[in-house]
């Protein structure tokens, strides 16, 4: 097994971003159910990687080295952020990235249950649509116990998830499917994806972390090119009414997972209440600048397939500020 390649003399501008294998799936080259699960089979066998034995779990974290890159912390650009040592915004950084990877877990472990349901629900357990629903289930649960093992690494808990997080998973098997769940599912995997393949060539950033983002980003490109297929496809079988719900659906997961990303929590770390912390980031300038880069890509394929439509939609769309300024005209223009 070959592991990606660490090693990076040169710090990466502001935007810098990693294209390896990322998924540049459109609704016009949507393809064959089988045979794109073919394909992705296909490459699962030959670019797998184990964060169990693709990183180095003996060496030593490095000191002073950042968790988050200092213009994606959630503080940034503000005056609370201006007050902050050094060593507080390390301090600060490490605890967001606990936060997002324990978010993280959660979410993947819902996407599991919801492919394995599609597997038994499907009836057709030998397909190659249902063998690499499997294989990414057996990713995602690696991915999840790598996320675990980097929250160990830092010598801090966990961030426990909101209570709603875990009732969901509780009645996951009751959950409607639908575009909502599969826009759901690319709201968690792109947005991840986006924020990592900004990082995990900068060699200020811890190297068991940048280690991480690059198992997941070259390994998740392949569950955001499943996910997208699968998403033009449910839409497809429904009528308008049914995929009006899911677009409005979509426009409030959006809108929760921005924000669920960073616990409140994470500011007590650095003597700042949580209430102040969160307030500050929300009302932020940059608040904006970020949550357009994270969803920028997903945004625009989601309005390709019609899932940014109807005046209840754009308008929740606006209020989750992920729309890039463009898309955003386009939208508020129509509606």
């Amino acid at each position: 097994m070959t592991t990606p390649n660490t090693t990076n003399q040169h710090a990466p501008s502001q935007h810098a971003l990693s294209r390896a294998g990322v998924s540049t799936l459109t609704r016009k080259s949507v393809g064959d159910r089988e045979q794109t699960a073919e394909r992705l089979l296909r490459s699962t066998a030959d670019r797998a990687y184990d964060g169990e034995v693709d990183i180095d779990w003996s060496a030593d974290t490095v000191p002073g080295a950042k968790w988050v890159a200092d213009h994606r912390h959630s503080l940034y650009g503000t005056r609370l952020w201006d007050s902050l040592t050094e060593e507080q915004r390390l301090t600060l950084g490490k605890h967001e990235a606990v936060s997002v990877l324990s978010y993280g877990i959660m979410a993947e472990l819902f996407l599991s249950i919801m492919l394995l349901r599609g597997v038994v629900e499907g009836g057709r357990l030998t397909t190659g649509h249902s063998r690499y629903a499997l294989a990414e289930v057996a990713e995602e649960t690696r991915h999840s116990t790598m996320f675990g093992r980097i929250i160990d690494k830092t010598g801090l808990p966990a961030v426990k998830q909101p209570a709603v997080l875990g009732i969901l998973l509780n009645f996951a098997g009751l959950l409607p499917r639908g575009p909502s769940i599969r826009a759901g599912t690319l709201l968690v995997e792109e947005v991840l994806d986006r924020m990592q393949r900004e990082m995990m060539d900068d060699p200020q950033i811890q190297p068991h972390l940048r280690q991480m983002m690059k198992i997941h980003v070259l390994e998740e490109a392949r569950h955001i090119t499943y996910a997208r297929e699968e998403l033009v496809r449910s839409i497809d079988e429904r009528g308008p009414l049914s995929n009006a719900l899911h677009r409005v659906l979509t426009a409030i997961q959006a809108i929760v997972v921005v924000q669920s990303l960073i616990h409140p929590s994470v500011y007590r770390s650095v003597g700042i209440s949580p209430l102040r912390g969160w307030a500050t980031a929300v009302s932020s300038p940059r608040y904006r600048d970020r949550a357009v880069f994270a969803c920028e890509p997903l945004m625009r394929y989601l309005h390709e397939v019609g899932m940014i439509r109807g005046v209840v939609t754009t308008r929740l769309y606006r209020l989750s500020r992920a729309l890039p300024a463009d898309l955003l005209a386009e939208v508020s223009g129509r509606s």
